[in-house]
């Protein structure tokens, strides 16, 4: 793989997890605000800004990852998608403040360690 085409896919990964984050705060406040001060969850998020760019990065992620998919195969590319499982999971504790559990991040590791070993088996 090029470069290019990692620092691509990492963009595509890095820019999806991020955009789940934003939906993630957009959503938690809309539906805050709609407990708070009546209304629907849908039309609070429709007009909260962190669920508009959210969706924004979203979609420049699903534009990057088809980039993506023209220039890596598939068997490469997708297991990076595990990549953003982990990014969110460490954000979703950081950032959003979310429990975590040792299991969690067990798991997340277990995705990692099968991520280096895919990458491991196309170098040969």
């Amino acid at each position: 793989m090029t470069l290019p085409s990692l620092t691509l896919l990492l963009f595509a990964v890095f820019s999806s997890a991020g955009g789940q984050i934003m939906l993630k705060h957009g959503m938690k406040t809309a539906a805050a605000a709609a407990d708070h001060g009546g209304g629907s969850v849908a039309m609070r998020a429709a007009t909260s800004p962190w669920v508009v760019l959210g969706l924004l990065v979203f979609a420049v992620s699903a534009l990057a990852w088809m980039a993506t998919l023209a220039k890596v195969p598939l068997s490469i590319a997708y297991p990076f998608n595990a990549l953003g499982y982990l990014l969110i999971v460490l954000a979703g504790a950081t950032v959003l403040h979310e429990r975590t559990s040792m299991w969690t991040w067990g798991g997340s590791l277990l995705v990692v360690v099968g991520l280096v070993t895919v990458m491991a088996g196309q170098q040969r």
